[in-house]
C-alpha cells in the first residue's frame, strides 16, 4: 500500500488521477474505486463490523428481518445483491462499503465534516480491475467473458448467487473482494457515482485485505492523505465546482445539509 500526504491542491488532483490512461482504448478511463473519510485514522470497515463483536447469523438476520418488513416493490428483482443493495443504501449494516467512481464525490466526503477540521483527511484509491485479478478462475472468467471489469447485480448474481456462495469462497480459498455496480434506485446513488465492494469474509476490514499475501503488490492501493490545514481550501473549490450535498443528496434533506454547512461560520 501506498501513502502519500499531498501538499496542496494541484498535487492532489495528480494523484487522484494519476494512472488513469488506458492504452488499450487510448482514453483516460479508470479503474480505481474512490472512498473518503474526514478523519485519516479511520478504517476502511462495514456496517456488520461496527456493530460489534459478531456473531455468526448476524448478516442473515439482519437481511431477513428487513426483507420481512420491507414492501417486496422496492427491489426490481428478487436476488440477494438487489435486497443487499438497498438495504445498504438506506442504512441497514451488511458486509457492503460504499466506493464512488468520482475522485471528487470522495473529495467531498473527505471534507464535508466540518466538526472533522482538525483531523488529517484521507482519500483511498484502490484499482478494483487488478482485485478481480485475483478471483478463481470461475469467477474472473464471467467479467471477461462479459467484456467487464466491474460485476454489476445481474453479472454478480450469475456468478456468485448469494452471500452463501461469496461465503464459501472464503472457507474454500483465499479471502476476497468484489467490487459491483448497484441498480440506479434514486438519484442519490447515480448522482454519488457509487458502487459497493463486498469481502468474502464479513467481518474482516479492507485494510486487512489490502495487507494479505496473496493482495499486497498485486492490488495497486494508495492513501492520499489530506493535512487538516487544506481542508478548508479544498472544501470551497468543491463547493464552487457543484460538488455539494445539494446535488449528491437531491431533495430537500440535501438543500438543507448544504445550507447548514455553507453558511456556518468557520
Amino acid at each position: 500500500m501506498k501513502k502519500i500526504t499531498i501538499k496542496n491542491w494541484n498535487e492532489l488532483n495528480d494523484e487522484l488521477f494519476l494512472d488513469t490512461w488506458d492504452s488499450g482504448i487510448n482514453r483516460y478511463r479508470s479503474t480505481f474505486a474512490y472512498r473518503g473519510v474526514s478523519d485519516e485514522t479511520y478504517e476502511i470497515q462495514n456496517g456488520i463490523s461496527r456493530l460489534g463483536k459478531p456473531y455468526p447469523t448476524m448478516e442473515q438476520n439482519l437481511l431477513k428481518q428487513f426483507k420481512k418488513y420491507a414492501h417486496k416493490h422496492v427491489v426490481e428483482r428478487d436476488t440477494e445483491w438487489h435486497w443487499l443493495s438497498i438495504a445498504q443504501h438506506h442504512g441497514l449494516p451488511t458486509r457492503l462499503i460504499d466506493w464512488t467512481y468520482s475522485p471528487l464525490v470522495a473529495l467531498h466526503f473527505a471534507t464535508d465534516d466540518l466538526s472533522k477540521f482538525s483531523k488529517d483527511a484521507a482519500v483511498w484509491k484502490v484499482n478494483y480491475s487488478q482485485a478481480h485479478d485475483i478471483l478463481q478462475a470461475k469467477e474472473s472468467k464471467s467479467l471477461k467473458e462479459l467484456g467487464a471489469r466491474i460485476f454489476n447485480v445481474d453479472s454478480l448474481h450469475s456468478t456468485i448467487p448469494d452471500l452463501k456462495a461469496l461465503d464459501s469462497l472464503h472457507a474454500t480459498s483465499y479471502d476476497v473482494a468484489i467490487f459491483f455496480e448497484p441498480p440506479g434506485i434514486d438519484e442519490r446513488i447515480v448522482n454519488q457515482f457509487a458502487y459497493f465492494s463486498a469481502l468474502s469474509d464479513p467481518y474482516m476490514s479492507m485494510n486487512e485485505w489490502f495487507e494479505k499475501p496473496h493482495v499486497k503488490g498485486k492490488v495497486d492501493v494508495t492513501k492520499i492523505i489530506i493535512p487538516n490545514t487544506l481542508k478548508l481550501e479544498i472544501r470551497d473549490k468543491l463547493d464552487q465546482c457543484n460538488f455539494t450535498e445539494r446535488v449528491l443528496f437531491p431533495g430537500l434533506d440535501g438543500l438543507c445539509m448544504w445550507l447548514k454547512r455553507h453558511y456556518k461560520p468557520m
